[in-house]
């Protein structure tokens, strides 16, 4: 997605992503050049890239390479970057870290200890009535660090399991499943803004689906599709989530040395206290976040290009976004086994990518595949993500799972969610027969 927002730009003639797929090259005529061998952590050889390549911008935007100091290496050596430095970083790298600091800025979120073994993450538990918890890793897991546990003999249970994410487990946290006073589920949320470190403009927000089943059943995953806008996010709720956790955000960042300059994701979760619904933060992410970004960044009518440099040179305050005012939904096509075991899927084809990229209202965005010789093939767990346009989140959806509905992976192999934008279209439906 990002790819194609900035090819967009008449400032772009060339475009390099490390290490990129196949199909970032499909949505545009520009040139697009992947490295396939590199790793968004391969720092030295990054650098060598964009003093040969004389490139002007660098959007950092994978969260290894904002725990690596990617940013701080380029920016030490003049190279515009859009992307947190390391130590600003740490808002999404280390979770533990981020709670403390969430503490220390009064912004709201789940009642947490943090534990360093089985036996402390045990004496916790015995400390505490029997309810339904969050396991998570502290350190990053590729999305897939959260585990719940529906009460404290099952959230032992999940302490166990930190073992399987090694280092990225060693220091977890244990959280308060959130809900509300009256016992109702709690609603997630994405926002994103666009920071220079001292202020910073809000882009957008969606709702994802991180559980891999229909239902929300099933373990966390990167994330099975979301839609845009949010309806749970209400004006009044809105000014809630500005006041008490971007402004604080930003202004504690700036306030304790670690400035915060690139595109940041709040990941929140609304919950209903006294009758009124209040945001509580589940995460931050430092950078882009997938699918969010697949439905959010095509509303963008500014040049991304410009609004990196704004980002740059610190002038975001002066930078009058522009947002459309479509409903888009974006469905995630994975490997069936996803997110655990799903070998036997790499290397088989996928049919019906050509006859997506042919439909009205619709766009195509990879991942984890390859083409050769014409014909794609699933190499990830998450292979590509479809996404659906029009004046309403039911039109959206339809265009979205139109189009879903032509793919197929030798086999029977591929896996979808068939629920994405549930509560929206429920509440529309609702909305409709009043």
């Amino acid at each position: 997605m990002l790819i194609d927002k900035y090819a967009q730009s008449p400032h772009v003639a060339k475009l390099l992503a490390i290490p990129g797929n196949d199909l970032m090259r499909i949505n545009t005529h520009k040139l697009v050049q992947i490295y396939p061998q590199l790793k968004t952590t391969s720092t030295p050889q990054i650098l060598e890239i964009c003093e040969k390549e004389d490139v002007n911008l660098v959007d950092v935007a994978q969260d290894n390479a904002v725990q690596v100091g990617l940013a701080d290496t380029l920016v030490e050596k003049g190279i515009p970057t859009v992307g947190p430095t390391k130590s600003a970083g740490q808002i999404e790298w280390d979770k533990a870290w981020a709670r403390e600091f969430g503490e220390r800025q009064r912004i709201p979120q789940p009642f947490f200890e943090i534990c360093q073994s089985l036996e402390e993450g045990k004496d916790f538990l015995r400390s505490q009535p029997d309810q339904p918890w969050f396991v998570k890793a502290a350190y990053l897991a590729e999305g897939k660090g959260a585990l719940l546990a529906r009460n404290n003999e099952e959230a032992v249970k999940r302490i166990q399991e930190m073992r399987r994410f090694k280092n990225a487990g060693s220091v977890f946290l244990i959280e308060k499943w959130l809900k509300g006073d009256d016992g109702s589920a709690g609603e997630e949320f994405s926002t994103f803004i666009f920071s220079d470190g001292k202020n910073y403009k809000i882009i957008g927000s969606a709702q994802d689906h991180k559980r891999v089943y229909t239902g929300d059943e099933g373990e966390n995953t990167g994330g099975m599709g979301c839609s845009t806008p949010p309806s749970v996010l209400t004006p009044e709720l809105m000014k809630v989530v500005e006041a008490k956790i971007l402004d604080r955000l930003i202004i504690g960042l700036h306030t304790e040395g670690r400035p915060y300059r690139g595109i940041l994701y709040l990941g929140g979760m609304a919950i209903r206290e006294k009758g009124e619904m209040r945001p509580v933060v589940v995460e931050f992410n430092a950078r882009w976040g997938d699918p969010e970004a697949q439905v959010i960044l095509p509303g963008l009518i500014n040049d991304l290009f410009e609004v990196s440099m704004a980002i740059v040179h610190q002038n975001i305050h002066n930078l009058q976004l522009q947002i459309d005012d479509k409903a888009r939904v974006v469905v995630t096509g994975a490997s069936k086994g996803y997110p655990g075991d799903y070998k036997a899927v790499i290397g088989k084809e996928i049919y019906g990518l050509d006859e997506v990229r042919r439909m009205e209202g619709v766009r195509l965005y990879g991942a984890g595949v390859k083409k050769t010789g014409g014909k794609y093939y699933a190499y990830g767990g998450r292979l590509f993500y479809i996404l659906g346009e029009g004046k309403t989140v039911i039109e959206a959806r339809k265009k979205a799972y139109e189009a879903m509905s032509m793919v197929h992976i030798d086999g029977n192999n591929l896996h979808f969610r068939t629920d994405i934008g549930w509560r929206d279209v429920q509440r529309l439906y609702l909305a409709q027969e009043k």
